[in-house]
């Protein structure tokens, strides 16, 4: 009995597409020896997850349990229908400004209100299976708007580094940074001594022991020193009280037509953002692995995981490069290390909830500083900056638009930007050979099936040009100003395809008109191997049939009486 085998061009089935990472590791055989593994990289990850968790919170201008909230709901979502094998989901630092900001504007409830709009639309742009469209983003702008967001948190730490004290900190960036500079008096130097300790433990225990968890020992190491020296320091408790033992029972936000008009705007760049920062994440474990991941799946993932994480009281979710990165390292087998990771930091919630109230935010803040350097990119930064003008100005125009506008403006002009570079560059890729010269080299080509016979390279009526290239809008007016020089008109023009991979409306059009000028000069035109959709495009465009594919007639129409 013969199996039936899918042709190459069928697309994959809906379910194929959808079907969540859990669901294929157990298919594959799932045993003792690899829930042992994920234990062990689940409790790696969470111990890394439970300060960042609530670093990202406090700075995003949210208690610190909104944090672990996110956490363990939104976490848990994307580990049982994510499209990743190893994508461990919470709260990102990318989102710190872009959170901050709406809370600021909207309060938390607005906040809320937004990210379950992103999670509709993060579902409907995976369900439409436009998750693929996610990687024409240029690799600059991917750069600019990362070292922009790093800019953010770093400055949003300043405060709690050196405990200053101010009333109200803006989230924008000059305002924030004017208000820092009027605060300066009130540095408090055991705040920065703290601050000076937890930077000096993180990048010492990372120097002598890499695989330890140094965000969790200097933040344990910077409260032991506050308790022991009775340091009047802020802490989680001092500014934001108790951290509940239990998550909250689930409640939809607060809705209205009016806030939600207020916050569809903030819900479609916490969309864009999320999709970019959980799809740059799964492919950061498909580099480490040599798996591949559903981009559509994690996407629709995603979305219910945001959703899922207001619903328990927490803020947006998306994949995280870091603690991903980390719990493949730790050798996890699949999806339940991220399980794993949710159950150790609800455990965490349950038992030792207390504890967090003795951390200093200066410690936080010092983790956060170095997340903020880490995500800088820092080399591929200033190796955009020396590749080409183009690219330095791609890059610039993300960077800055991403700190001193906001993040959604920063993409969209810096995509804008990029795809206009890459079509003046398509167009400058456009080769155009002729004369006598392009005879002679075809005539000697090692092509199965020659286009012209010795006859036409030595034939004075017959003028050959060769086009390489994509030949659209952007590279139109540089051909026809080729072809329009071409001095005395022949007998017959041989416009060589082959090597036209496509051609759009406009230079299509263009052409058209262009052939159609050099015929009423009583010249004959001929189109040699032009591709099927290319002369699909010419006839379209108004051009009459028939087009020869290979011009070996070019002679016999040099030979025609005028």
């Amino acid at each position: 009995m013969q199996t039936r085998q899918s042709p190459a061009h069928e697309q994959p089935a809906f379910i194929e597409l959808f079907t969540p990472k859990l669901i294929t590791v157990f298919r594959e055989g799932y045993g003792w020896r690899d829930v042992r593994a994920d234990a062990v990289s689940g409790l790696t990850v969470a111990v890394v997850a439970l300060p960042l968790s609530m670093a990202i919170a406090i700075a995003s201008g949210v208690s610190p349990e909104r944090g672990l909230y996110t956490a363990i709901a939104g976490g848990l979502i994307i580990s049982l229908i994510g499209g990743s094998r190893f994508q461990i989901g919470g709260p990102a630092g990318a989102f710190i400004g872009l959170v901050a900001g709406i809370v600021e504007r909207h309060g938390y409830d607005g906040l809320a209100l937004a990210t379950v709009v992103a999670g509709l639309i993060l579902i409907a742009t995976g369900l439409l299976r436009l998750g693929t469209y996610i990687k024409y983003i240029p690799f600059p702008v991917t750069v600019g708007f990362t070292a922009g967001i790093a800019v953010i948190i770093a400055a949003s730490q300043i405060r709690d580094l050196l405990g200053l004290t101010i009333a109200h900190e803006p989230s924008a960036l000059l305002p924030k940074i004017a208000a820092i500079r009027d605060a300066l008096p009130s540095v408090h130097w055991p705040t920065v001594a703290i601050a000076i300790l937890s930077l000096a433990v993180i990048a010492i225990v990372r120097r002598l022991r890499p695989a330890w968890p140094s965000f969790l020992i200097a933040v344990a190491v910077a409260a032991v020193a506050c308790a022991a020296l009775h340091l009047d320091v802020a802490t989680v408790y001092s500014r934001f009280g108790a951290v509940p033992r239990s998550l909250p029972a689930p409640a939809l936000p607060p809705f209205s037509l009016d806030k939600l008009q207020a916050v569809v705007p903030d819900g479609i760049a916490i969309a864009l953002l999320g999709a970019i920062e959980s799809l740059l994440s799964a492919v950061v474990a498909d580099g480490m692995t040599g798996r591949r991941h559903r981009s559509n799946c994690e996407l629709s993932a995603q979305g219910v995981a945001n959703i899922v994480s207001i619903l328990f009281g927490g803020i947006c979710v998306t994949g995280t490069v870091a603690r991903t990165a980390t719990n493949v390292r730790s050798g996890a087998r699949g999806p339940i290390s991220g399980i794993f990771h949710c159950a150790y930091l609800m455990i965490f919630l349950l038992v030792a909830a207390p504890l967090v109230g003795f951390i200093p935010l200066a410690a936080l803040g010092a983790v956060l500083a170095v997340v903020a350097w880490n995500m800088a990119e820092k080399e591929e930064f200033w190796s955009l900056l020396r590749s080409s003008r183009g690219d330095a100005v791609v890059l610039l125009s993300t960077f800055l638009l991403t700190i001193f506008v906001d993040l959604v403006t920063g993409i969209a002009v810096g995509v804008v930007l990029g795809a206009l570079l890459f079509l003046h560059r398509m167009a400058e890729a456009v080769e155009i050979d002729s004369g006598r010269r392009s005879l002679d080299d075809i005539a000697d080509s090692a092509d199965k099936r020659p286009r012209y016979d010795a006859e036409q390279a030595t034939n004075r009526d017959i003028m050959v040009y060769r086009i390489s290239g994509a030949f659209f809008f952007g590279a139109t007016a540089r051909v026809l100003t080729v072809l329009e020089r071409m001095g005395q008109t022949p007998r017959v023009l041989v416009l060589d395809f082959e090597d036209v991979p496509l051609i759009d409306s406009t230079a299509a059009h263009s052409l058209v008109a262009f052939v159609n000028k050099i015929k009423r000069s009583g010249s004959s035109v001929v189109f040699a191997a032009a591709r099927p959709a290319v002369r699909r495009a010419l006839i379209l465009a108004g051009l009459k049939p028939p087009l020869v594919r290979y011009a070996a007639s070019a002679a016999e129409e040099s030979k025609r009486p005028t």
